[in-house]
């Protein structure tokens, strides 16, 4: 994509800002410099002290400044917000760009989806880059509500805010040279990847295809090989997935321009709480990294990999995005400036809604039957990421689930095909009673539910497809809900409402056994995409073998 052409100054008539007195961060030294500058038409005009100002000037008494942070790879969706409830939590954090990639809606509602969020994105201050969902739907094995091929891609190419193709979640399709995946990632020269524990040989013919960017990196040496072989890495800090322990130490000299940070999957209770990239900042400096070289991460490195090259530091001609620090803090954003202006607490606005109906049929008690005696293929979830294992248990026919030993029934129904019900195991979770049940699941976004009797995943799986989308716990006296009216996967609500009512079911479904963050795990229990062990409508799958596999071993 082309960079805008810098806006068109008049010095004469133009409003001016003076900021004077900070102490401005400069990524591409990694230093601070005592300075002063003005912002002519948002854009960052001259550096330095300037005499004989009459218009608009504010004294920053010393404090640091530094450029707006910029998220490299991000789900709007995974927040559960729409996109103008993003801007207005994240903004507050210092977040001023981030690169998105709408996959979520768009296995849901094809490029339609993806209209939605570009046409969305124009409501709120943030600036969205956008990169097209390039595996619609994610592989072979799921089957959502929308196949999106290169010709479709190829219409949304020239939109202002798309910048290439989004992660590449099929790597048997690039390996085989498959025709239609070949044919999108001909498309364009800016292509992200997604390759967990791809290494080796196999690494580099997923490289050699064009792929040259990876977030999915859980442990250091396959983040140093994907360096090695050129890649970008982005470092995660989701809800689920934290990386950034293990990664950081890789954060070199060297290293700087080819890593960034990235929340790719965060719900809004965590923005809300942690923060978004200014959360990642401070715990790479619990890690002892440098400010300075945190700082570089998070600003001038995803520009150069997504090569917007009017923003990530602050000189002239440069986008005026920046934030005011803490004096008092390490690290903590207490005001975001959006060309050259002040972003205070934006008012809720009202969103656009695409809905979508549900098709879903909950299963009866004799379809959740878990009947057999013997060994049996379990999901074994793994703290701290969206990785499983397959466990092999021995399980009681007529006992199951056995909240007791933690292995509670998994079930996945299609939203898009009546009866399509897969029912299965998953160990790991803690709950001792109740259920839970969404309509957030990686990628197709199928309603998925975990519960220790069937009663109440019944339950939780009806509230959820009758009101087309949601999030729900369910006891044996009550029932906590979640509407996620947009497409069943973000709410309009305002972010501060959605944070008591995420809040709220954590909250139950933690009394109930369950772990922090349960509704994230659970909605990665069905990304056929990652290893290991997956559960979708149709059954179980084996993410490193790409087969079904039966629940009972014979």
């Amino acid at each position: 994509m082309p960079d805008p052409a810098p806006a068109q100054q008049n010095p004469d008539s133009s409003p001016k800002l003076y900021f004077s007195n900070c102490e401005l961060f400069n990524p591409c030294t990694c230093s601070w410099d005592r300075t002063s500058f003005t912002v002519c038409e948002g854009r960052i005009r001259t550096l330095g002290e300037t005499r004989g100002f009459h218009e608009d000037e504010e004294n920053l008494r010393g404090a640091r400044v530094i450029p707006g942070l910029i998220d490299a790879h991000v789900h709007v969706e995974s927040s559960l917000l729409c996109p103008t409830e993003f801007g207005r939590l994240v903004l507050l954090h210092g977040v001023t760009t981030v690169v998105a990639d709408p996959h979520e809606i768009a296995n849901v509602l094809g490029v339609s989806g993806i209209r939605y969020m570009l046409d969305e994105e124009k409501n709120t201050p943030l600036d969205i880059f956008f990169m097209l969902p390039s595996c619609v739907p994610a592989s072979s094995e799921d089957l959502g509500g929308a196949i999106i091929g290169a010709d479709d891609l190829a219409l949304l190419l020239p939109h202002e805010r798309v910048l290439g193709l989004g992660e590449v979640m099929d790597i048997e399709a690039v390996l085989d040279g498959d025709p239609g995946m070949m044919k999108k990632l001909r498309l364009t020269r800016l292509v992200d990847g997604h390759a967990p524990q791809l290494r080796g040989e196999a690494l580099d013919l997923y490289l050699g295809a064009g792929i040259d960017s990876d977030h999915e990196c859980t442990d250091q040496n396959e983040a140093r090989e994907k360096l090695e072989k050129g890649m970008f890495i982005m470092i995660r800090e989701g809800s689920t997935a934290r990386n950034l322990q293990e990664l950081i130490p890789l954060a070199t000299a060297c290293s700087l321009p080819r890593l960034s940070f990235a929340t790719d999957d965060r719900h809004a209770s965590t923005l809300a709480r942690d923060g978004s990239i200014d959360d990642c900042v401070r715990r790479a400096l619990q890690e002892g990294i440098e400010l300075e070289v945190a700082l570089r991460m998070a600003t001038l490195s995803p520009c150069d990999r997504f090569m917007l090259r009017d923003r990530g530091i602050l000189a002239p001609g440069k986008i005026a995005d920046f934030c005011v620090l803490a004096k008092d803090n390490a690290f903590q954003v207490v005001r975001t400036y959006k060309e050259g202006l002040e972003v205070t607490r934006l008012p809720f606005q009202e969103p656009n809604v695409v809905r979508h109906t549900f098709h879903t049929v909950v299963p009866t008690e004799k379809e959740l039957e878990l009947v057999p005696t013997g060994k049996a293929r379990v999901i074994e979830i793994q703290k701290g990421q969206i990785l499983t294992r397959e466990k092999i248990m021995d399980v009681e026919g007529g006992l199951l689930p056995d909240p007791v030993r933690d292995i509670l029934t998994l079930l996945v129904c299609s939203r898009y095909r009546p009866g399509a019900n897969g029912v299965g195991m998953v160990h790991g979770f803690g709950l001792r009673e109740g259920a839970l049940a969404s309509s957030v699941a990686h990628d197709a976004h199928n309603v998925v539910a975990v519960g220790a009797d069937t009663h109440s995943l019944q339950k939780a799986v009806r509230a959820v497809s009758s009101h087309n989308g949601g999030m729900a716990v369910v006891s044996a006296e009550e029932t906590w809900f979640l509407p996620l009216e947009c497409a069943g996967l973000m709410s309009s609500s305002p972010y501060e409402q959605v944070c008591r009512k995420l809040d709220l079911l954590e909250e139950q479904a933690h009394r109930m056994g369950a772990f922090d963050r349960a509704f994230m795990y659970l909605s990665f229990l069905t990304l056929t995409v990652v290893p290991e062990l997956r559960l979708t409508e149709r059954g179980l799958y084996n993410a490193v073998t790409q087969r079904r596999v039966p629940l009972f071993i014979s």
